[in-house]
């Protein structure tokens, strides 16, 4: 029998609902399904590593756009967007001091957020076949 049969068979579910009590539960604590796009939106937008980025470097406290863009070597255009999809996101929060603009973490939830998938990503090593060695 070759691999792609053994596993394939693996995955399919002869007994529809093995655990039925297990499954309702889950259902009952499922979010919304608006909250679950919404949250899809969030990690879509973790997803861009510019963004990302942007995010790792507001760890610190806040900054102005203009330090931002230095950072991460975006424009200050560029920077300005990516903050601006972030903010109606409301994973970051600006704050105004004359002219400029002050970007920080929106709460604690977001700090968390980005700070565990860092701690996950320098722990663990990714397969990443588009990176060969050379």
């Amino acid at each position: 029998m070759n691999k792609s049969a053994d596993v394939q068979g693996i995955d399919d579910c002869r007994v529809r609902l093995v655990n039925p009590e297990r499954v309702a539960s889950v259902n009952a604590r499922m979010p919304g399904e608006d909250d679950i796009v919404d949250t899809a939106d969030v990690f879509g937008l973790l997803g861009d590593p510019r963004r990302l980025k942007l995010l790792v470097a507001l760890l610190d406290g806040e900054l102005c756009v203009c330090d931002l863009a230095a950072i991460t070597g975006l424009s200050e255009s560029a920077t300005s967007h990516a903050l601006r999809l972030l903010r109606a996101h409301r994973v970051v929060s600006v704050r105004r001091d004359g002219r400029n603009a002050f970007y920080r973490l929106d709460d604690a939830h977001v700090r968390m957020l980005v700070d565990l998938a860092v701690a996950h990503t320098e722990h663990t090593d990714a397969i990443h076949p588009e990176r060969s060695e050379s």
